[in-house]
């Protein structure tokens, strides 16, 4: 009986790290943080928040997600921190700019899109410009026509950036004024009368934030940020179509692909397989489940989930642009 016993003993020690979860062991009683790279209120930090909010309950060892927002140079700040600095073991992620890949050509900096872990879409998102309904603009070719004021956050920001690039190659006249800290703030500098366009803001919030806008037509939608008409606004323009020059549709046209990457979380480089397996698998598991899936649709927030192998791709295929329209996007987006 006592060598049965001592045998039963030695099975079980033999057992138990066999049986033990590594992954599930290190986040268990831990927290992940997830960088949002924007200000709040607008589209980054509702998905982020979102996200943060589900994501522990299907990660093993269901750790605490804690949003951070890390605002800076149209959230480059927080991608660059995420690609060089974070941890690199799964406890951080993050939601950067949609255009991270077009950053990435443009400026040409070492930082490489592919590198990072793409966990998953959450919604693909369209920017658009809008402007008061009983304002002074109706239409693209009224700002052609005359000066008009449009609100942006930083230089490189897709709310500044658009009306930019339109006046470079759609001939329009946007005064562009930037500064605000993020699409809410714009948006209350409309409602003030300080600005008359927001120059970025997303489809899918303006939805959950101001239905009544939508409901009402208190808003006029000057252009979309995306490759292709949006299902949902088949009657707004893309910038591309807004160009005069087919050289510069083209151009626009690549910049308006990011509406495809849209809102979506990421690792940095380097995590180890098995954690980061485990962070794809939990997102899917969170876009898939009832709960989450209830909740989204009472809150009127929008979903278009797309795995994170599939947005590899991607970002795969925007980072091989030919280095002609790359270059063009460059030279409009440098000049002043």
């Amino acid at each position: 009986m006592k060598k049965l016993a001592a045998l039963i003993l030695f099975g079980a020690l033999l057992a138990g790290p066999a049986l033990a979860d590594p992954v599930e062991d290190f986040y268990k009683g831990k927290s992940v943080r997830l960088l949002i790279g924007f200000d709040p209120p607008g589209g980054y930090d509702l998905y982020g928040r979102v996200a943060a909010t589900y994501l522990g309950n299907f990660i093993p060892g269901k750790p605490t997600v804690v949003p951070q927002n890390m605002p800076g140079a149209g959230s480059k700040t927080a991608a660059r921190y995420l690609y060089s600095a974070a941890p690199k073991d799964g406890s951080v992620i993050g939601i950067v700019s949609q255009q991270i890949a077009q950053d990435v050509l443009i400026e040409g900096t070492d930082l490489d899109a592919t590198k990072f872990g793409w966990i998953g879409r959450i919604t693909s998102n369209i920017d658009m410009g809008i402007t008061w309904a009983d304002g002074p603009v109706k239409s693209i070719d009224d700002v052609r026509k005359r000066e008009t004021v449009v609100g942006g956050t930083g230089f490189a920001a897709s709310s500044a950036m658009i009306p930019r690039l339109l006046n470079l190659t759609a001939g329009t006249k946007f005064k562009i004024v930037t500064g605000y800290k993020g699409s809410g703030d714009i948006t209350l500098a409309m409602e003030r009368g300080e600005v008359e366009v927001v120059g970025g803001t997303g489809w899918a919030s303006t939805k959950i934030n101001h239905p009544d806008w939508l409901r009402d037509k208190k808003i006029i939608i000057l252009y979309q940020l995306a490759a292709e008409r949006h299902r949902e606004l088949p009657d707004v323009p893309t910038i591309a179509e807004l160009a005069l020059k087919p050289e510069d549709q083209a151009m626009l046209r690549f910049i308006g692909s990011s509406s495809e990457i849209g809102r979506y979380l990421i690792a940095p480089p380097g995590v180890p397989a098995e954690r980061f397996a485990v962070l794809r698998k939990a997102f899917d598991d969170m876009l898939a489940d009832k709960e989450f899936l209830a909740d989204m649709k009472k809150r009127g927030v929008d979903l278009d989930p797309l795995s994170g192998d599939k947005l590899a791709e991607k970002v795969a295929a925007i980072m091989k642009t030919p280095t002609d329209i790359v270059a063009r996007a460059r030279a409009a987006l440098e000049a002043k």
